[in-house]
């Protein structure tokens, strides 16, 4: 311990003329962007009249409520990695690049079979990505945006010079076919993109955060240790759906709104809008609350998908790119929001 009255360099704290050695620190790139998309849907097509008997409902109810006609789910030997893999070997193959490549594997999801492993090591080893840091995100419906974020993080801070983000669900897993207040929305499927550096910025700063005091809004009606202990059945979602409605549309714009202005852009400068495909009255309530111009092309997937949580978004994109390819270079708000209560936006450049 050095003596204090002994003279000392200020800036290393040690005695005068004496010499610490300095740390190396990475230094990553500048600028981010997306590079491509990949996606994976469940290969079974669900209509509203399959499921309104026991909700005692009709198509007409599940259409007025949520937009939904048909939604996808996978059979009963697909995982949602099985999904998440296929979603990824689109994204890797369309940003050509090798796996190897890779310095970052993150899953989005909450729907994983097991507590551990995590998905996102399992997927990184399908892929051929190992030895890359591999982690799941458990940010239910904004896990995406949460993936964005930490992803854009990594390459500037020089942790990584390409990330695999991927939201991948099987929310067929955890559907209560009596529940009327939010198991007919859901679907099942994977969305992936691989995040690389670029010589312009691509990612925009993230909004996020969340609000706990909301956490019974929406989630699981029972643990696994009731379960376990044959107190409880097995654990779905429910939710409050008058009060997500008005969290999402009220608050939530606020969020989108900052995001944009940390963009450095207005509304008018964007080519799509595509939010969490949580529902349409949401989604269309959004838009308007958003004064979007009509020139903006809103990501309507939940029509035909259902509500795929942290998977929504990148298919929800991957749709609009294929069926928009003009949008190819534009700006895209993407913002995602759901269990915990949790969220997450950025403005991107579409690949």
């Amino acid at each position: 311990m050095t003596d204090p009255t002994t003279p000392t360099d200020a800036p290393t704290g040690l005695p005068t003329g004496s010499a610490r050695p300095l740390l190396q620190q990475r230094r990553g790139h500048e600028f981010t962007r997306i590079l491509a998309f990949g996606a994976a849907r469940g290969e079974n097509v669900v209509p509203n009249d399959d499921l309104v008997g026991p909700i005692d409902s009709s198509d007409e109810w599940i259409r007025q409520r949520t937009g939904i006609i048909t939604r996808k789910r996978a059979g009963k030997d697909v995982e949602a990695v099985d999904l998440a893999e296929a979603a990824a070997r689109e994204a890797i193959e369309k940003a050509g690049i090798e796996p190897s490549q890779i310095g970052v594997v993150l899953v989005s999801t909450v729907t994983h079979t097991v507590a551990t492993p995590s998905m996102a090591s399992l997927l990184a080893e399908r892929i051929g990505a190992t030895p890359a840091a591999a982690y799941d995100i458990s940010a239910a419906c904004a896990g995406y945006a949460y993936g964005i974020a930490q992803a854009d993080s990594f390459i500037k801070s020089g942790l990584a010079d390409h990330v695999l983000v991927v939201g991948a669900e099987k929310l067929s897993d955890v559907v209560d076919p009596t529940d009327r207040s939010i198991s007919f929305l859901l679907g099942d499927g994977a969305g992936a993109v691989v995040i690389g550096p670029s010589d312009t910025p691509g990612i925009g700063p993230t909004i996020w955060g969340s609000d706990g005091s909301k956490a019974d809004a929406v989630g699981m009606n029972h643990t696994l240790t009731e379960f376990r202990d044959g107190v409880a059945p097995w654990p779905t979602l429910r939710q409050e759906g008058p009060t997500v409605f008005r969290w999402a549309v009220w608050e939530m714009v606020k969020v989108a709104r900052q995001a944009i202005e940390a963009a450095g852009i207005t509304a008018d400068d964007l080519a799509a809008f595509v939010p969490h495909q949580a529902n349409m009255r949401i989604i269309d309530e959004f838009a308007k609350q958003l004064k979007l111009p009509e020139s903006v092309v809103i990501g309507r997937d939940i029509e035909t998908t259902g509500n795929t949580s942290a998977a929504s978004i990148p298919l929800a994109t991957h749709r609009l790119l294929e069926e928009h390819p003009e949008l190819s270079g534009g700006l895209a708000l993407q913002i995602g929001f759901g269990a915990g209560l949790v969220f997450g936006a950025q403005v991107v450049v579409l690949p």
